[in-house]
């Protein structure tokens, strides 16, 4: 507490970032963040990356442990449906497909036989989760959910998190070149 109120520079080097991250011995990715050099550390992260004119562009969340004055933001477009929801209810369920996605800038890195133009591609589907059992297959590609076409994962979670748990939602995917729909349930994740 002695040191709160604290203010860093926080100039934003690139935007559109990927990084990997690990997470209960599990590899993932983060994509579509703003690179800062925000001083972020453990148990201060989270604060907010503005500009000078005091508006909020994202969440300051993650940083490189390899790499001194690297930090990430979430851009604050994927924060603003779920403030909105916490303003309106007083909490956040969080909506899940149920997946492990990637789109275009992840997916070369995980097998350079996957090409993809548009949508995100489906990684692994959890068990139990809203995809599970659906018809949705490790390596589809998801294009579209509810006539939003996907270009980013952001797209998907921006999407996602205006939604309700037990809403339905409609997937166009590409299977292998055939174009399939699925309607799915949204559960909390």
């Amino acid at each position: 507490m002695e040191f709160q109120r604290t203010v860093t520079s926080g100039i934003i080097s690139a935007v559109d970032r990927t990084i990997k991250i690990k997470e209960e011995n599990n590899l993932s990715y983060m994509e579509d963040l703003i690179q800062t050099d925000a001083t972020i550390n453990s148990g201060n992260s989270g604060g907010p990356l503005i500009n000078k004119n005091g508006e909020i562009l994202g969440i300051n969340s993650v940083k490189i442990e390899e790499a001194e004055g690297i930090g990430f933001a979430i851009p604050i477009n994927i924060v603003k449906p779920v403030i909105q929801k916490i303003i309106e209810k007083g909490e956040f369920k969080e909506a899940s497909i149920g997946i492990y996605a990637y789109d275009k800038e992840v997916v070369q890195y995980l097998d350079d036989d996957i090409k993809i133009n548009t949508g995100i591609y489906v990684v692994s589907i959890k068990k139990n989760g809203a995809a599970y059992g659906k018809g949705l297959m490790e390596g589809d590609i998801i294009q579209i959910i509810d006539n939003v076409i996907l270009t980013k994962m952001n797209d998907l979670r921006e999407y996602i998190y205006t939604k309700e748990v037990g809403d339905e939602v409609n997937l166009v995917i590409n299977r292998k070149g055939t174009t399939l729909e699925l309607k799915l349930k949204l559960k909390e994740k």
